[in-house]
């Protein structure tokens, strides 16, 4: 079954908005895998890159717990979703994953993202990042989460034209 993505509002309220900017992003990645097998989405399309569709994925589940859980929840002590080490890198190396492990891993952050999001009494909800040193805001973790993904699925445009001559956004 296709992945469907949401349509975007062209007028709503800010926290409205960027919700439906990123959820429609995160859609994006999952409709550039659909319809392709396991090896197809762990192929290394794009050489001398060793990035894959299915490594995306996995670095997203990552990018997803690491804002909204580690950071803006406070959950500093959860490790890392690949690798107990903290290394962000590790996602990335899809050889050995499925498109199972790595999309149940991947919604399952979404969802807890989505719920930490809408338990948040408002966007100007700051907390400390350790990673970026800095305080930030919900709004620009938000922020941030739209330009990854967005990023992230111009990638994934050039790994499925690679796999399979498919294009389009």
């Amino acid at each position: 079954m296709p992945t469907e993505r949401p349509g975007i509002p062209t007028v709503g309220g800010e926290r409205e908005l960027l919700r439906a900017h990123l959820d429609y992003h995160r859609a994006t990645l999952a409709w550039k895998c659909d319809g392709l097998s396991d090896a197809d989405l762990r192929k290394q399309s794009m050489p001398p890159s060793t990035l894959s569709l299915l490594g995306l994925v996995r670095h997203m589940a990552e990018v997803e717990r690491a804002w909204f859980r580690r950071t803006i929840n406070g959950e500093a002590e959860l490790p890392l979703v690949w690798s107990d080490e903290g290394d962000f890198q590790v996602a990335y190396d899809a050889r050995e994953s499925t498109r199972s492990e790595a999309f149940a891993a991947w919604q399952a952050e979404v969802e807890h993202a989505r719920r930490i999001e809408a338990a948040a009494e408002s966007l100007d909800l700051v907390v400390h990042s350790p990673r970026w040193g800095a305080d930030v805001s919900l709004r620009a973790v938000m922020l941030h989460m739209i330009h990854e993904y967005a990023r992230h699925n111009g990638h994934a445009d050039f790994l499925r034209e690679g796999v399979d001559g498919v294009t389009g956004a």
